[in-house]
């Protein structure tokens, strides 16, 4: 399966802080922290393999806990995010170290820090790397619903597993989660009637397109307006 879609478009990193939130540490991990802390609803948002520190991430972030949400946009590579032109570590030797299995593990950590704060109902949004861990998130009770935003490495059976209510937002133009495989993961979810599924894919964009657009690109700047739309507005039906 080729992996060069994972790594296009790569964010333009600031030497300066973007957001409105702050880091801190949250189950063991450091973590941007946005939205009010006394809220008793919570998302989990966790990143592409470019990590947490991804402005156009950290801004989205922002625009959820606008709508009141509590959200923590954990540092899963630990200070490690992928680097496209680092030619000692191709994207497959940073896997290497950047296991979704990892990730799944830290998630839950981080998720019951949550619980011990008084958090009453959390959802989770995984975009191409993180929608993994969402998906195992959502195979239990840890969260109460999750989205998938152009998936990786996320297969049939895992969609088969899935207990919590599921948003899945693919992109027309993606190698890892191609079109084809989008159908069968809304075959299945609409095949289990206790677990309410949406799928969409979204026309003439590419994977990555909700966090890594370009600003001059209207087109895609829209088409990812509308999928941070679907994203909270699955959230709010499933969380408040």
């Amino acid at each position: 399966m080729s992996e060069t879609q994972c790594c296009e478009n790569p964010p333009t990193r600031s030497t300066m802080s973007v957001g409105i939130g702050c880091v801190a540490e949250i189950g063991g991990l450091k973590a941007y922290i946005t939205g009010p802390p006394d809220a008793k609803l919570s998302v989990l948002l966790v990143s592409d393999v470019f990590g947490y520190e991804a402005p156009k991430l950290r801004k989205l972030a922002d625009k959820v806990a606008a709508c009141g949400f509590y959200v923590v946009v954990p540092d899963f590579f630990y200070g490690d995010p992928y680097v496209p032109d680092n030619p000692e570590r191709p994207i497959a030797v940073w896997r290497q170290s950047h296991g979704t299995d990892k990730g799944f593990e830290d998630a839950i950590r981080v998720v019951s820090a949550l619980r011990s704060e008084g958090v009453s109902a959390i959802g989770a949004a995984g975009f191409c790397w993180g929608a993994k861990v969402v998906v195992e998130l959502g195979k239990s009770d840890h969260v109460q619903a999750a989205v998938l935003l152009h998936p990786s490495r996320v297969t049939v059976e895992d969609i088969k597993e899935v207990k919590a209510p599921i948003a899945v937002l693919g992109a027309e133009h993606d190698k890892m989660s191609p079109p084809e495989l989008l159908k069968q993961f809304e075959e299945i979810l609409s095949a289990k009637p206790e677990v309410d599924g949406y799928v969409k894919i979204f026309a003439g964009v590419e994977h990555g397109w909700t966090v890594r657009y370009k600003d001059e690109d209207e087109v895609v700047v829209k088409s990812a307006e509308e999928a941070h739309k679907d994203m909270l507005d699955w959230l709010t039906k499933h969380l408040k």
